[in-house]
């Protein structure tokens, strides 16, 4: 025994109690080959884990174990307490903890996530799509992608059928889901799609802006699982394969002619998934946990669902006018040539400088007029805005009846009216320097001698010519020569 001690570096009487098992176990020196380690040290020590002569102890519900874990700041040492007060001779909290991890154990070799009620809400799309008839007489097939949503904490699922998986759809997909499970989680976890993360990374990943301003709306935020991590989102990965199976399956054979008939067979479908089927591991119902553990802890909806905007870098023009989908924006006219970003909803359009909101406009059509807010204005072209050609013609005729038929014929000689509405406005503008009843005596010369324009009417005010009367050319006599012919020679 001292030798074997000595060579194996164990204690003598360490040997001594291994040399007696050994006797005891009525083995035979040497051990047959068919026995494995497990075998022999069953024979040696007995089962694992339970003593000679210890009677059992009551055993922990694990399910139910697992299933408190889930709600929030509830931990192991509690859910011991709890049944060390039901059994008092029952484990003690070192083994009542080993005993929880082996039977946590049972689920493949992978990292275990543990996710409170009300944590987490895991979304994606399905790979799969439903086809959709769009257009009864052709025949037309359009596919429909499945949004997916499922909570941490509980697993109850929603999907969602979209024309296509671009950001107005996650965001009408994202609010869908809020409104279905009745309130909001701490945190949104989506994958690193482009709808979502603008650049993935390891550590920093750079959010959607919009999507961000969504989350804040909502009073959640959002940490995107690790680039080309799947099981970052194992929650959601699960669901999207349980709606491929559960749903896709059961509506392979059916004939869709709208998104709402999607929803309305989706919506049925996910009823037997949430409220009928038990989860065989919490032996409750995935809206049973739901209401249990979840609910407690979700946020409560804002009053108004997120509205989708999206935001645009722009350069201010020269005329104060940013362009967003083909209509022109004003900005106050000290903002020229600055950038800008334009928040635009399908209602509103906000442009921003530094974080400070400096308009905002109606949404117009994309149809190249544009939008401006007269105090955006210079005070120059203001006054100048706000001369209409009803305007211009309204003046003249204040003025008299002679600048009324002027300004008439001063349109009328353009190509194109508004090419004459400038020259109308200088006229009429020489008013305030010349007095009405000079204006009206210098449109009435100007109209006997053909000058109809404004450096004509300005150059008759300045040389007095409006207070002279027009000489009139006197009768002239015909005129009689021989290389003459006459208008008789015509006859």
């Amino acid at each position: 025994m001292r030798e074997i001690a000595r060579l194996t570096g164990l204690a003598r009487s360490t040997v001594r109690d291994m040399i007696v098992r050994f006797d005891r176990s009525g083995l035979a020196w040497p051990v047959p080959s068919e026995i494995g380690d497990i075998d022999l040290e069953g024979r040696l020590y007995g089962p694992s884990g339970v003593k000679p002569g210890r009677r059992k102890l009551p055993e922990p519900d694990w399910p139910v174990v697992a299933r408190e874990l889930k709600r929030k700041h509830v931990t192991l040492q509690v859910l011991w307490e709890e049944y060390r007060a039901e059994h008092p001779d029952g484990y003690r909290y070192s083994r009542f903890c080993d005993l929880f991890r082996r039977w946590e154990g049972r689920l493949p070799l992978v990292m275990r996530q543990s996710h409170a009620g009300g944590e987490k809400l895991f979304l994606d799309y399905a790979g799969d799509t439903v086809p959709v008839v769009v257009n009864r007489r052709t025949g037309e097939v359009r596919d429909a992608h499945i949004f997916v949503a499922v909570m941490g904490g509980s697993s109850l699922s929603f999907a969602l059928a979209t024309w296509t998986e671009q950001f107005p759809d996650w965001i009408a997909g994202n609010n869908a889901a809020f409104a279905f499970f009745r309130g909001v989680p701490q945190l949104l976890v989506p994958d690193n799609a482009k709808v979502a993360v603008i650049k993935a990374c390891h550590f920093d990943p750079q959010v959607n802006r919009s999507y961000t301003d969504m989350a804040r709306h909502y009073g959640t935020a959002i940490l995107p699982t690790r680039p080309r991590k799947p099981r970052d989102k194992a929650k959601v990965e699960a669901c999207v394969g349980i709606v491929e199976r559960w749903l896709l399956g059961r509506l392979r054979n059916r004939i869709f002619y709208s998104l709402a008939e999607v929803n309305a067979a989706i919506a049925e479908c996910l009823a037997d998934l949430n409220d009928r089927r038990v989860l065989r591991q919490f032996g409750k119902t995935r809206r049973q946990l739901f209401d249990e553990v979840d609910v407690p802890n979700l946020k409560p909806l804002p009053a108004e669902p997120w509205v989708h905007a999206e935001w645009r870098r722009c350069r201010v023009g020269l005329d104060y006018h940013i362009a967003i989908e083909r209509h022109h924006y004003s900005v106050p006219h000290r903002f020229a040539r600055r950038e800008v970003e334009a928040r635009f909803t399908a209602s509103t359009v906000e442009i921003f400088l530094g974080g400070e909101r400096i308009a905002v406009h109606m949404r117009g059509s994309g149809n190249g007029r544009h939008t401006t807010v007269p105090e955006h204005m210079p005070s120059s072209h203001r006054r100048y805005g706000e001369w209409t050609p009803a305007k211009i013609r309204e003046e003249a005729s204040r003025i008299g009846p002679m600048l009324s038929l002027l300004v008439e014929k001063v349109i009328e000689a353009k190509p194109h009216p508004e090419q004459g509405y400038r020259s109308c406005l200088g006229i009429i503008g020489l008013e305030k320097r010349f007095g009405a009843q000079r204006l009206e005596a210098a449109a009435l010369r100007a109209l006997e001698i053909q000058a109809r324009n404004y450096p004509s009417v300005k150059s008759i005010l300045e040389k007095g010519l409006d207070q002279v009367p027009v000489p009139q050319s006197p009768e002239q006599e015909p005129i009689i020569h021989s290389n003459i012919r006459g208008s008789s020679y015509y006859n």
